[in-house]
């Protein structure tokens, strides 16, 4: 089983920075693509970045530039560093994980809420 918990979360203005951080199960998470998806209450979810190797990376095209993606396999975390924040990047950001191969994402966090006021 792999267990994963979200930090880093919190409310701030617009044009400012947040950084995420996901702690995984030690023994398996360098075999796992490590992602970070958001969703709104009503809307889809979306898959806002996602990391396999150090220089492997899916980012959201709204979140371009913005956004960055990486991780430790030493520490077992993933992180997401949020900067030039905007409104629309309010949600509850999740991190996930799936194996190579797998079709979806099988573990989930419990989220953490990012709120961006204007």
């Amino acid at each position: 089983q792999v267990q994963l918990v979200e930090s880093g979360g919190g409310l701030v203005q617009a044009g400012g920075s947040l950084r995420l951080s996901c702690a995984a199960s030690r023994r398996s998470f360098g075999n796992l693509v490590m992602g970070w998806v958001r969703q709104v209450p009503g809307k889809e979810r979306e898959v806002v970045a996602a990391i396999w190797t150090a220089s492997s990376t899916y980012y959201l095209d709204s979140v371009k530039g913005r956004f960055t993606i990486s991780r430790d396999n030493a520490k077992s975390t993933v992180y997401l560093q949020m900067n030039s924040l905007k409104p629309e990047d309010t949600a509850v950001y999740y991190c996930a994980a799936k194996r190579m191969g797998e079709d979806r994402y099988y573990y989930w966090g419990q989220g953490t809420q990012v709120t961006v006021s204007s």
